[in-house]
């Protein structure tokens, strides 16, 4: 069967997916009766066209966009340099691995709530993303590194192979798998605990903010219709890094 072909019909599978699950969400609501408990899929699309054409939107989208993606980003290069340099010396790994246990561990609230004390609500949902993707990006660059077959590094010390062309053809191909498994968990998870430290920590003019109005005001077409939006910019972003990032080795590997 042609890949183009295979392709096809996986769109036509989520779509029909897609489908079947606003199917039952119409029906759910419609068997609850209660808008306020469950307001039907329409009312939250009326609800998402109205905010779309108010610059309010627009402006807590970018606010809280901006600064999941830095810590996020953040953490992606202070993942990789951290477990480069514990993979080159064990003693970094001994002394690194408390705190990545402690960050992996401690609930995603206790984080916020101690965060509040030291940073201002502004900056606070950049350093929550940050430190939920760290131990993510640090454990499997790691374990990528460890990994590595031994007789191509005995090789390349052999051969007197350059460190920087060990990196190129040795471990940047071998880390592929390991770190867009990495980035594919982790991008989730930075807008899941950047939103919850927004709701939390309420800065002015984000969407955490929006949603915490919403349910003030009970407005359950406000609250599922900016749910809506966290899920779509979360997916849309990780298919697009996910997809630079397969770009980016598959660059390398011609090269």
């Amino acid at each position: 069967m042609p890949n183009s072909t295979i392709r096809d019909n996986k769109r036509i599978e989520k779509v029909a997916a897609i489908i079947a699950a606003l199917f039952l969400w119409q029906l759910i609501a419609m068997f609850v009766g209660n808008q306020l408990l469950l307001v039907t899929p329409m009312v939250v699309i009326n609800t998402l066209l109205e905010l779309l054409f108010t610059s309010s939107f627009w402006s807590a989208v970018a606010f809280s966009f901006f600064r999941i993606v830095f810590g996020f980003l953040m953490a992606l290069f202070l993942g990789i340099v951290l477990a480069t340099v514990a993979g080159r010396f064990h003693l970094t790994e001994i002394m690194l691995q408390p705190y990545i246990s402690v960050v992996k561990a401690t609930p995603v609230a206790s984080f916020i709530i101690l965060c509040l004390i030291w940073l201002n609500a502004q900056n606070l949902s950049v350093f929550i993303a940050f430190l939920m993707v760290l131990p993510i990006v640090y454990t499997n660059v790691l374990q990528g590194i460890k990994s590595t077959d031994e007789k191509l590094l005995e090789m390349a010390t052999v051969f007197e192979v350059s460190w920087w062309r060990r990196l190129h053809y040795i471990y940047i191909p071998h880390l592929k798998p390991f770190l867009l498994s990495a980035c594919s968990v982790s991008i989730g998870l930075s807008w899941k605990a950047g939103i919850a430290a927004e709701v939390i920590g309420i800065p002015e003019g984000s969407i955490g903010e929006m949603l915490y109005e919403a349910k003030v005001y009970l407005s359950s077409g406000d609250l599922f219709a900016w749910t809506v939006v966290i899920v779509v910019i979360s997916i849309m972003f990780e298919k697009i890094f996910i997809r630079s990032l397969k770009a980016f080795f598959a660059r390398k590997e011609r090269v």
